[in-house]
């Protein structure tokens, strides 16, 4: 007998009908420019020295580089060689392709050190994988989480590069990246799974590029226990433990998704709770702004040029904020399933989502200022056709009972 995998030729509810028409409607927009790839995107990472291209986790098991704009993309030096430039790039090309694992990618790093050019990525089967960035030779595995790795990050202490890994198992794992070497495990701290991972930029240099030269590194972790915990790393790497293990940041009501500081070193968190909120270094981490997004909030971002402070999440909307008054400026519509990842390079803010396509909206203020006027152009459109409706029905309600009086003294 036949099977058929046609969601159709299966019994679904009404409210499941009308949300696959939506998205089937939704899909067909154009807004963001998007770039369409084979399956859904987990997560969106850039490199310094790589302008005008990403990095996309898919679902598939694959990770790739991915062209933004159209211009002749030039790699910096790695090593002792220049690898040659990549010229006659078309936007939305996958120009690097890194293959291997087979299950979901969840979570990618760059090393971003003039010795080491590697990609990472985390994947449902538990361990990280890695490639050379611009050859895509397939490089070390690590292994070690007992279950998905959700979060990594990349930093250079004393001439070492060390990579950090988050997992669903609650463990946070200090690797050394060029032996494979477990340095330290922490744990005991987050009672669910790591969500997130962020250095504070304070205890860590602004540039990537820097050598790290204080005498320790504070780590945060968020997780899905609603938790925001850190962690003293040493500076020769030695002891890495839990800062008051008893007081955990506890600003949200459930699990934080994404870690962001700003410029002035306050943090901003995005939470399933449907809020983003800017936690003050001088209030020891309290909440200062709470923008209520609605929904999910997957990710945040702060745009220091224009003073803006972006959301987004399950609801499929980008919303921009007004860093200083908390307000809601504009919301960028084109997603049609879950955001699950977002950048800002410059002014452009790139969102990944389930629906596989990569998408971009400017920040720069003639694009934002245009896109606000349309967007208002259009809810007035609505708003008109809705009162016109409205007086008409109106209109007709009281013929109708005009009408009805009319016929009663006729009877009389």
């Amino acid at each position: 007998m036949s099977k058929s995998s046609d969601p159709h030729h299966f019994f679904q509810t009404s409210h499941s009908l009308a949300e696959t028409s939506r998205k089937a409607l939704k899909s067909k927009n154009r807004h963001g420019s998007p770039i369409r790839l084979h399956s859904k995107i987990l997560a969106v990472i850039s490199h310094p020295a790589d302008e005008g291209a990403v990095y996309v986790a898919e679902s598939a098991g694959t990770a790739r580089r991915v062209v933004l704009q159209v211009g002749e993309i030039t790699f910096t030096p790695v090593n002792t060689h220049v690898v040659p430039k990549l010229s006659n790039r078309k936007t939305g090309e996958s120009s690097h392709i890194y293959h291997g694992p087979t299950t979901p990618l969840t979570s990618l790093a760059l090393s971003t050190t003039s010795g080491n050019d590697s990609i990472f990525a985390g994947s449902w089967d538990k361990s990280i994988w890695s490639w050379n960035r611009t050859t895509r030779a397939p490089q070390r595995r690590y292994r070690g989480h007992s279950d998905f790795v959700k979060a990594l990050l990349c930093i250079r202490v004393n001439g070492a590069d060390v990579l950090i890994s988050g997992s669903a198992d609650a463990s946070i794992i200090l690797w050394d990246i060029g032996t494979g070497v477990k340095l330290h495990t922490l744990k005991g701290g987050h009672t669910r799974g790591i969500l997130d991972l962020a250095v504070d930029p304070t205890t860590y240099p602004s540039s990537p590029l820097s050598e790290h030269e204080g005498s320790s590194i504070t780590l945060f972790s968020a997780g899905s226990d609603r938790e925001i915990r850190r962690w003293c790393i040493s500076d020769d790497l030695s002891t890495a433990d839990e800062i008051e293990t008893d007081k955990p940041v506890l600003q949200h009501e459930t699990s934080v998704y994404r870690l962001h500081f700003d410029a002035d070193g306050d943090l901003w968190t995005a939470s399933a709770d449907g809020s983003v909120k800017c936690l003050s270094r001088e209030r020891g981490w309290q909440a200062d702004t709470t923008l209520v997004h609605g929904d999910y909030v997957r990710a945040v971002a702060v745009d220091e040029r224009g003073g803006w402070v972006v959301s987004a999440g399950r609801d499929e909307d980008v919303k921009v904020w007004d860093k200083a008054s908390g307000k809601l400026h504009h919301t960028f519509s084109g997603h049609f399933e879950e955001i699950t990842g977002m950048l800002l390079t410059g002014q452009t803010v790139v969102t990944v989502s389930i629906d596989a396509t990569i998408r971009q909206w400017s920040l720069e203020a003639e694009d934002l200022g245009k896109a606000t006027r349309e967007a208002e152009e259009a809810r007035n459109g609505v708003e008109q056709e809705q009162e016109e409706k409205g007086a008409q029905k109106m209109m007709t309600d009281d013929e109708e009972r005009e009408l009805a009086e009319l016929m009663g003294s006729d009877g009389e």
